[in-house]
């Protein structure tokens, strides 16, 4: 028997070389090519698939919204933008065990109750999942259930029952009679993901795929396979902890960088409609190093406390460490306050994290950081009720941050008295019951906190 002819492709860009090479050539990635089997150049298997259409001139193109069914659960639909998309393809990751089996499970069986749906399963028996249902509640559930891992059996039974919503749990376990590689493969991972793309448009069949993710977190497979997708969504937190978050980090129906927050229960997951509860402390008392920063999540202002933890080193290089923010940033934010403030860390240890495991990434989160430091550096708390945001320059000026009157009125609703906000930030009419100092400095916010 003749031996196969084999080719390496890259992870990252999906480009093929004839041998193994360091770094790619197409994409300069490094350490990311993968042997898989060549494929045929006899024929086309999608050339039946490939329709001409003439050209058209854009203006000429009637654009109408796109219709949306939801869920029934409304963090999802949330994150998603209004609901699930006729035609559209979800791409949903997350690390083992966080919950994607369950919230796609629960949401399919509030669909089940509007259109027809169906749930192939390669990692599971049709047992198991009957299991799952019967823990979650969902008795008498009508979701149609598969346990297939071929690619051609499932798209028949797609087109046997044509379903307006189908979740194929998970696309790495999926293989194709067309390709010898195994599953999970780049290349059966690639093959997988494009025809049942072709399928979802073909029939207007809303598809979610669920991925699973690497050691580093990101989604396992070809980076193509986020492209090819509509929406790209990841599940985050800690497994230990009861809250979830769904973030979408690709949209093409909605806003990017959305996010639903969940809580674990024992009928499954549950919306949390106030996550900004989740994200503050209780304290009794104010206390030194705790600072609330209004951030934008999306469209959505949420209030996270940043904690700030300063104490003198014991060792000649001081450790400066962040969680849920970004390290570099942390660095460079001392090094301003010495700087134009006069406040100076040389000689001190610097912890700062945000509560409950939330990752911040936007920079409208600098001065609440800073204030934090000098609390605690001072050991003296905030004030009862006070909240902050706003950007922070290397030339010590304070940058407004976006949609600051949205977050001023939610940490209104939410009983916050005190604000120190960017002078671009100040709203022109005053806010029932919030205080609000403008400030242009970095000084000029550290000398008005210590006023307070």
């Amino acid at each position: 028997m003749a031996k196969e002819k084999t080719v390496y492709t890259c992870t990252e860009c999906g480009g093929t070389s004839p041998k193994w090479l360091g770094k790619c050539p197409h994409c300069n990635a490094w350490n990311t090519l993968e042997e898989t089997v060549a494929e045929s150049a006899a024929k086309h298997r999608f050339q039946a698939l490939a329709k001409s259409a003439p050209v058209t001139t854009l203006s000429e193109i009637e654009a109408v919204d796109v219709a949306r069914t939801p869920t029934g659960i409304d963090e999802l639909d949330r994150v998603l933008g209004g609901g699930i998309v006729a035609g559209g393809v979800v791409l949903i990751g997350g690390d083992p065990g966080i919950g994607k089996s369950t919230l796609l499970l629960q949401a399919l069986d509030a669909l089940s109750h509007q259109v027809r749906t169906l749930y192939v399963t390669g990692e599971e028996s049709g047992a198991q999942v009957a299991l799952r249902a019967r823990r979650l509640g969902l008795d008498g559930s009508r979701v149609r259930v598969q346990a297939e891992i071929q690619l051609e059996k499932i798209l028949a039974t797609i087109e046997d029952e044509k379903p307006a919503v189908a979740v194929i749990d998970s696309i790495q376990t999926i293989y194709s009679d067309q390709l010898t590689s195994a599953p999970g493969s780049v290349a059966q991972v690639r093959e997988c993901s494009a025809q049942l793309t072709r399928t979802a448009k073909a029939t207007g069949t809303a598809m979610v795929l669920v991925g699973h993710v690497t050691k580093e977190g990101s989604l396992a497979g070809p980076r193509v396979l986020e492209h090819i997708v509509d929406t790209v969504l990841y599940f985050e937190g800690d497994t230990h902890s009861a809250f979830r978050l769904v973030r979408a980090f690709k949209n093409r129906f909605g806003a990017v960088n959305e996010i639903g927050v969940f809580a674990m229960t024992e009928r499954g997951l549950k919306g949390v409609a106030n996550p900004s509860a989740i994200f503050l402390s209780t304290h009794g008392e104010p206390v030194p190093g705790s600072c609330v920063l209004v951030t934008l999540e999306g469209t959505r202002p949420m209030l996270v406390e940043v904690q700030a933890l300063v104490d003198s080193s014991p060792i000649p290089a001081p450790r400066r460490l962040s969680v849920g923010l970004e390290q570099n940033r942390l660095a460079m934010l001392l090094a301003v306050m010495h700087r134009h403030a006069g406040i100076a860390c040389y000689d001190q240890d610097v912890f700062v994290n945000a509560v409950g495991g939330v990752r911040i990434s936007e920079p409208a989160a600098d001065l609440a950081v800073m204030l934090a430091i000098q609390s605690s550096l001072r050991g003296k708390p905030l004030p009862r009720g006070f909240l902050t945001f706003g950007e922070v320059g290397l030339a010590g000026e304070i940058r407004p941050a976006p949609r600051g009157q949205e977050r001023l009125k939610e940490a209104a609703k939410l009983g916050f008295s005190v604000a120190v906000v960017p002078k671009a930030n100040a709203p022109r009419r005053p806010i029932e019951g919030l205080t609000i100092h403008a400030v242009e400095r970095v000084e000029q916010a550290i000398e008005l906190v210590r006023g307070l």
